[in-house]
């Protein structure tokens, strides 16, 4: 489906660019549906396509020795898959997996060097969006050496909901497990914790957020740190 530039793009990287640049860009996309447990990329592969997703969000895992891997970032309407280019970089590094079924602006990697070539505003938002990534991966080592299990899964899940843009989310204990990188015993005390102080509700497969100032307070710091980052070099221009 070709993107129509008066449809909301529903991109925040988008939308802090200048009404041409954007128009311009959003002439060249493509809207693509993304569908949950695909995965875009792997490490290494050759970065095709660059995706700006609007209701989908996506999970970057870092893998190692076979193991499953562990969630270092998540993307949603707040970012873009495939910055790397804008680097010169033609391969991915991490494994980009999608958790939450929806929609991206997609364009070839041919039409968004030549973007980057046309617009010096989409080169200056996504260099500082690229500085926003390195602080988030920065806080996750640290986060997930200093910080407990259960501030660990409340931040997740305020970002999950962030991309999400819904209290109710699809998201197993298994699943959790993995992407946090501990034992699913880990994970089931964690959220039997905050489910016992009413922060959250789960059944079937389903997490339900039913507090979130109280998720926010029982989450460590990174979350706040992490969206003060993006205030600050995005939002805030």
């Amino acid at each position: 489906m070709t993107s129509d530039p008066s449809t909301p793009v529903l991109n925040r990287l988008l939308q802090a660019l200048p009404p041409a640049d954007r128009a311009r860009l959003l002439a060249r996309c493509d809207q693509v549906q993304l569908v949950a447990t695909q995965v875009l990329y792997e490490p290494g592969d050759a970065i095709r396509h660059v995706h700006f997703p609007t209701t989908a969000f996506v999970s970057l895992v870092s893998t190692a020795d076979g193991h499953d891997g562990l969630q270092t970032g998540m993307v949603g309407n707040e970012g873009v898959l495939g910055y790397e280019l804008s680097l010169n970089a033609q391969r991915a590094p991490l494994r980009t997996l999608v958790q939450g079924d929806g929609l991206a602006w997609r364009l070839s990697a041919k039409s968004f060097e030549q973007e980057l070539a046309e617009s010096t505003p989409l080169r200056r938002v996504l260099h500082r969006y690229v500085c926003v990534l390195l602080a988030e991966f920065g806080r996750s080592g640290l986060c997930h050496q200093f910080h407990q299990i259960e501030e660990r899964l409340a931040r997740w899940l305020l970002t999950t909901q962030d991309c999400a843009h819904s209290a109710h989310l699809a998201l197993t204990h298994e699943v959790l497990g993995r992407m946090l990188g501990v034992r699913r015993v880990g994970i089931t005390n964690a959220a039997t914790a905050l489910h016992t102080r009413s922060l959250i509700d789960y059944r079937r497969g389903v997490i339900t957020i039913t507090d979130r100032q109280g998720l926010e307070n029982a989450a460590c710091d990174c979350y706040r740190a992490n969206r003060r980052s993006y205030s600050d070099l995005i939002a805030g221009g």
